[in-house]
């Protein structure tokens, strides 16, 4: 063999090679400009064979948004079950005069971490008047005490500290409690007129006993909601800063309650009063700082027990809208069911443990929350296929945590990813979405094949849609090879 005929023979084997590699989707995916200096973790596989299709740094932990709320509702699926249900306790210490009707004494509402006591996503609108009509059963005409909410079953640190301040304060970063209430959600209505003007708070609902706003808001010609509220767990001081549509008679901006237990006795002792129950004295909370439940000193005698949905339709809500508040209550419900108190540090604790006895190697997993709100979140595309695999293929709650995921083209926030695709109502996944991050894990389900894979890109050029875009093209891509 010459070496002119050498040359032209490696030369041509090099570059049907390189033509090979080049056609790769992820290999064309990642040499896409925008995608150049970003930090992506990959992996996709055969549920079928196991065998390992594609992949990209898939051992690379990476920031993972909100898909990190498949660990969270899987572990608790695993743990605490799907038919697992919240409890909220109505009891009383001190003693009813059963000839007087006069409870002497308090009436406590023992939060658990229920996160659908009067939510908008669901369970009983009407709880309170049953409540109300619990107490009334039992034989109480007067409360000679207070109702009191009781939240010592969760820490009380409220807000996560490892959420970003620009968070914190809004309607989907509210301070986690063992009573959360109306979604924690404060909804401030706004009236805005010119341009450049400071839009008029009209209406505040619920109602907050001392509350101020410091009002920054400036209407603009946007036609969205730019308004972000700031400020502390608990604290009644706020601001709103950002934009609203100029000249609307009443526009809405959600912002977290405050105060969520306080506000639920409060309203409990409204319909307690309306239906002729009359409380002697004002409603207050009792944080874990000053108190611990069952009370030492005090005997309690339980009156009534209100049960949530159970946890199955819990972690549907959570998965397929993405709901960072029911997340967060589920997450630290996790330390309250083994220890007896809810705390973000042994609910991680918990998580790494369980994946670990599992098999999972939690080296590539960094976890601060149970939502994947906080960026100092990371995990890598093959701990998280890992999870998906365990549950599609192991898990008694196959069936409950398969259903709960978005269908792309379909349901959730995947009702318009992958849409006019040959992907779509093919791919079920949990999609994350934060600054600079885009991640997917979940199924690829069709006649031919079952995948499971983990797409996750951070610090992308452009925005948020056309990185979204390059997604879908890369999913598409492998669907066809």
């Amino acid at each position: 063999m010459n070496k002119m005929f050498r040359f032209l023979l490696m030369t041509g084997l090099l570059t049907g090679s390189l033509s090979v590699f080049a056609n790769d989707p992820i290999d064309k995916f990642i040499n896409e400009p925008s995608m150049q200096n970003a930090n992506i973790s990959i992996l996709v596989k055969d549920l079928k064979t196991g065998k390992e299709l594609y992949q990209q740094r898939p051992n690379h932990a990476t920031i993972p948004a909100s898909t990190m709320k498949v660990l969270t509702t899987a572990t608790a699926l695993e743990l605490m079950g799907a038919n697992y249900q919240y409890k909220t306790v109505l009891a009383h210490d001190g003693s009813i005069d059963h000839q007087s009707g006069v409870l002497n004494g308090n009436l406590y509402i023992i939060g658990n971490g229920d996160p659908t006591l009067g939510s908008l996503r669901m369970g009983d609108r009407q709880f309170l008047s049953k409540w109300a009509g619990a107490i009334k059963a039992a034989g109480i005409a007067k409360i000679n005490g207070s109702i009191i909410a009781d939240e010592s079953r969760f820490d009380n640190e409220g807000s996560n500290p490892k959420w970003t301040w620009d968070d914190i304060g809004n309607y989907y970063a509210p301070g986690i409690y063992a009573i959360a209430y109306r979604d924690n959600t404060l909804n401030v209505t706004f009236k805005s007129g010119a341009v450049g003007t400071t839009p008029e708070i009209i209406n505040i609902n619920p109602k907050i006993e001392d509350l101020t706003i410091e009002n920054n808001l400036m209407s603009s010609r946007i036609t969205f909601d730019s308004a972000y509220f700031y400020g502390t767990s608990k604290s009644k001081n706020r601001s709103v800063r950002g934009e609203i549509p100029a000249n609307s008679p009443g526009f809405v901006v959600k912002a977290e309650l405050p105060e969520p237990g306080l506000v639920l006795v409060q309203d409990f002792q409204l319909e307690l009063e309306q239906q002729g129950v009359e409380v002697t004295k004002q409603p207050f909370t009792i944080p874990v700082a000053n108190y611990t439940f069952p009370a030492k000193n005090t005997a309690r005698k339980i009156i009534y027990t209100h049960y949530s949905e159970p946890l199955s339709k819990i972690v549907e809500e959570i998965n397929q809208q993405s709901n960072n508040f029911y997340a967060e209550q589920v997450f630290k419900s996790l330390s309250l069911f083994r220890y007896g108190l809810g705390t973000n540090r042994h609910s991680i604790s918990m998580i790494r443990n369980f994946w670990k006895s599992k098999g999972l190697d939690v080296n590539q997993l960094f976890q601060s929350d149970g939502s994947g709100l906080s960026p100092t979140n990371a995990v890598s595309a093959s701990f998280l296929t890992s999870v998906m695999e365990y549950m599609y293929q192991k898990s008694k709650n196959k069936e409950v945590f398969f259903k709960s995921l978005s269908i792309a083209g379909k349901t959730g926030t995947l009702a318009g990813v992958l849409k006019n695709t040959p992907l779509s109502g093919k791919v079920y996944a949990k999609s994350g979405t934060i600054a600079r991050v885009r991640a997917y894990t979940g199924y690829i389900i069709d006649d031919d094949r079952e995948w499971v894979f983990t797409i996750m890109v951070n610090n992308y050029n452009g925005n948020s849609w056309q990185a979204l875009r390059k997604i879908e093209n890369l999913l598409v891509e492998l669907y066809r090879e």
